[in-house]
């Protein structure tokens, strides 16, 4: 009889470590998926606005994106908002484009009382389920990536910044000659 339990022991230990060891290299590989680096292609998507319209990246080609992963929570991301709502005020639309993705698991119900304090008028997104975040490897808040007219990520920004600084103005006409 130990013959077999020592068997069924064995057993037991083997599935436990390969199931360990898949979950770990599952892991592994959402580690190793790393950020959409600048020069390749922005990963497209599709989330919906405040209001449920569907918004996607591709619609936007031709212009310059501001593409801001962001929570209601997150104190850098309150802080940069009211910049950035001055910055979508300086460009023409037809030029320019800010999509504010929000991670908050709560939605609209965050996010609009948020919008209407702070007077926010560029896009709101929702992603409550981080989908798309993990796409484009944010996995702090908030990040920037800045997105020219062909589609392609130029600049990858970490952390809150200065929105009406003469760089970040520097940094879009740029991308708008290109």
């Amino acid at each position: 009889m130990k013959p077999l339990v020592t068997a069924a022991l064995l057993s037991v230990f083997l599935t436990m470590a390969l199931s360990a060891s898949s979950q770990a290299g599952s892991a592994a590989s959402v580690a190793q998926r790393g950020i959409v680096k600048p020069g390749e292609p922005a990963p497209n998507f599709q989330l919906r606005d405040m209001n449920g319209r569907i918004v996607s990246l591709s619609e936007l080609r031709g212009k310059v994106v501001l593409l801001n992963f962001w929570a209601t929570w997150c104190g850098p991301c309150r802080v940069e908002m009211p910049a950035m709502e001055r910055l979508y005020r300086t460009y023409d639309r037809k030029d320019f484009e800010i999509l504010a993705v929000s991670t908050d698991a709560q939605g609209v119900a965050v996010t609009r009382p948020f919008q209407e304090e702070n007077k926010l008028t560029f896009p709101i997104l929702h992603d409550a389920d981080f989908r798309v975040g993990l796409s484009y490897g944010a996995r702090t808040l908030p990040m920037t990536f800045m997105v020219d007219r062909q589609g392609v990520v130029r600049q990858h920004i970490f952390g809150a910044r200065d929105w009406e600084a003469p760089e970040a103005h520097q940094l879009i006409e740029m991308l708008m000659k290109s």
